[in-house]
């Protein structure tokens, strides 16, 4: 087994990152995973939160996400996030309005009444919530 994969994260934006890593820690809507060279194929879809890249050398860089997919294959890992930026980009304003879409969320699923919508939007807020004090931004 390799001690390295390829890892590329993409938004609609732009390439953040495509490197060699060790590891790849992602937050997956079902729960966080770690990524790794020869992980058995997987597709699953993301929360927001930190997205942490260990590269070849040991150094580790974080990104935030906001949702999207990750593959993991024998060929490496692939994220495509819905929104990303690297944590030194990360600002108050920019969790503010992480935050205020994710209120605006969940104000129009309550007036529609469809609880799981409502459940979801609760569940997207606290978790945009959580990113920002993980971070240290809230």
């Amino acid at each position: 087994m390799a001690d390295t994969m390829q890892f590329d994260l993409v938004s609609p934006e732009r390439r953040l990152a495509s490197v060699q890593a060790r590891e790849v820690r992602i937050p997956g809507a079902d729960g966080d995973l770690t990524a790794m060279p020869g992980h058995a194929p997987l597709i699953t879809t993301l929360r927001p939160g930190i997205l942490r890249i260990v590269k070849a050398d040991g150094a580790s860089d974080d990104y935030a996400v906001t949702g999207g997919f990750a593959e993991i294959s024998a060929a490496g890992t692939t994220l495509l996030a819905e929104e990303a930026l690297h944590v030194s980009e990360v600002t108050p304003a920019i969790v503010k309005g992480f935050v205020a879409r994710a209120e605006e969320s969940l104000r129009a699923a309550k007036e529609a009444g469809h609880q799981d919508l409502v459940d979801d939007a609760a569940k997207l807020l606290a978790d945009m919530v959580a990113m920002g004090d993980h971070i240290g931004i809230s």
